[in-house]
């Protein structure tokens, strides 16, 4: 059949569409073709490249750009995949990746699914390591005042390692040799994925036992591992793991690798070893040294008490020799002195009694009558003297206090309010009470006006025109209370 060729269906009457060898697709058709073809082409590769963005989503999933020199692709991390990732994507880590490439039909563009991350070398590696230590380091993690002092005599050892390799073997023969004492082992995996989870949680664990307990609380921790590359030594550089370290209320000793190794516990740890056999000697005392010392510091008490007796022996040996041959001979002399000064003390005793009577005599005959008689004219004249000096002058001080009052009294007089002066009047309400103020009249007001010489009703008429404006009337004080006359047989004063 040509191209061109119809076929024909339906009734003979009606002509039949002709068939499009080319059909066209949709978008979605294409892109999900396209979707499946990658899918099947590149279901499994690995690349190298530099982390140029990571967005960490809040759903979990881990968005990133993959670039090299020239050319970029786009990655994603599911949420299962970013717990398990042998390392934290960051930006200008350069990793190697393996996963699939798949499309994302909605934006027309392809990118790869991650499943895996590892550092594409030890200068990659060696650079976050640096940023993590730095952001560390700030955090004052590795502050020598924080770190805590290793016991000297631990009854208890715990030991964080591979519990099949040698290290924990040579541990173990290190501290049976050097100091009787209780090794616990906490076995886990020190290499790969896991082993920084599981060595935190060991460290964890040891720190959360109790002083007491079934399992007794280790005094000190030793976290060893044998020597390695820097990817095998990486989960020691993990910064949980650190975080750990340094939280921990047990001191930690870090012994990861060979003297030349270094990572990122051994910062913030209480003490770093060179090698694990270093560590099992730093945690523990030698047995043999710590007797010999004992016994050398006997031997030296020995001899210092030995060498001090013998001293003090030819010390009172050397005052011995001053000393009469007979104790009685020390204490004849002290008695004769005793004896005399006894004898002595009778006839002394009255003597001295004799002495004070003389002079009690000697004073007691001053002080006669005469002398008190002397004492008392000689105050009778004084208080004549100031008599006869005061009695002239009384009079006329008298006088002159009596003008004084009398010009007080008629000046009280004049200025009492009870009492108004000639052209004064002094006006009072229907109760007697005073009005000090034009503003407590009011029109029609009954008044009563008093005088010097009497007193008269009034009323009041009205206000003046540039008077102010009357205020509520308030009660003036009523006047002070006149002195009452004195009772009859009585004099007057004045």
């Amino acid at each position: 059949m040509s191209d061109d060729s119809y076929v024909f269906e339906g009734p003979a009457d009606e002509p039949a569409a002709p068939r499009d060898n080319n059909p066209p697709l949709s978008i979605s058709e294409l892109s999900f073709a396209l979707k499946r073809t990658l899918e099947e082409r590149f279901g499994h590769v690995r690349l190298r490249g530099e982390i140029s963005k990571v967005n960490r989503h809040a759903s979990g999933h881990i968005y990133l750009t993959l670039k090299d020199d020239k050319s970029a692709i786009d990655g994603v991390v599911w949420k299962g995949s970013a717990r398990s990732l042998g390392i934290q994507p960051e930006p200008g880590l350069e990793v190697i990746v393996t996963g699939k490439i798949t499309s994302y039909p909605a934006r027309s563009s392809y990118q790869i699914v991650i499943e895996t991350m590892e550092a594409a070398g030890a200068g990659a590696l060696l650079a976050q390591l640096e940023r993590l230590k730095g952001k560390l380091r700030d955090e004052g993690l590795f502050a020598p005042e924080r770190k805590q002092p290793i016991p000297t005599f631990p009854a208890v050892v715990g030991v964080i390692t591979s519990p099949t390799g040698a290290v924990i073997r040579d541990i173990l023969h290190r501290i049976a040799e050097r100091w009787p004492c209780r090794v616990i082992v906490w076995p886990c995996v020190v290499q790969g994925d896991a082993a920084a989870a599981q060595v935190a949680n060991a460290i964890r664990g040891f720190d959360a036992m109790k002083a007491g307990g079934p399992i007794p609380r280790p005094d000190v921790v030793i976290v060893a591992r044998g020597g390695g590359s820097v990817e095998d030594l990486w989960a020691f550089n993990d910064e949980a793991l650190a975080r750990a370290v340094a939280a921990a209320r047990i001191p930690i000793i870090s012994a990861v690798g060979h003297e030349t190794d270094t990572t990122l516990i051994d910062f913030v740890s209480d003490r770093r070893a060179p090698t694990p056999t270093g560590a099992a000697e730093i945690a523990t005392p030698v047995l043999a040294d710590l007797r010999y010392t004992l016994a050398d510091l006997d031997r030296r008490l020995t001899g210092a008490g030995g060498r001090l007796i013998e001293e003090r022996r030819i010390r009172l040996r050397a005052v011995a020799r001053g000393l009469p041959a007979r104790p009685e001979d020390l204490l004849a002399l002290p008695r004769q002195r005793l004896d005399h000064a006894a004898s002595r003390l009778g006839s002394g005793l009255q003597r001295g009694v004799d002495r004070q009577t003389t002079r009690f005599a000697s004073v007691s005959g001053r002080f006669g009558r005469a002398l008190l008689d002397r004492v008392i004219e000689r105050r009778t004249d004084r208080l004549s003297a100031t008599r006869a000096r005061l009695i002239p002058t009384l009079p006329r001080k008298l006088d002159q206090a009596s003008v004084a009052l009398s010009a007080l009294t008629r000046a009280l007089a004049s200025l009492d309010p009870g009492r108004p002066k000639p052209g004064f009047a002094r006006v009072e309400d229907s109760d007697q009470t005073w009005l000090t103020s034009a503003t407590a009249l009011s029109p029609g007001q009954a008044v009563r006006l008093v005088f010097a010489d009497g007193a008269a009703a009034a009323h009041v008429d009205g206000d003046d025109a540039g008077s102010p404006p009357q205020r509520p009337a308030r009660a003036a004080p009523r006047p002070p209370a006149r002195l009452k006359a004195p009772p009859p047989g009585q004099g007057d004063l004045f």
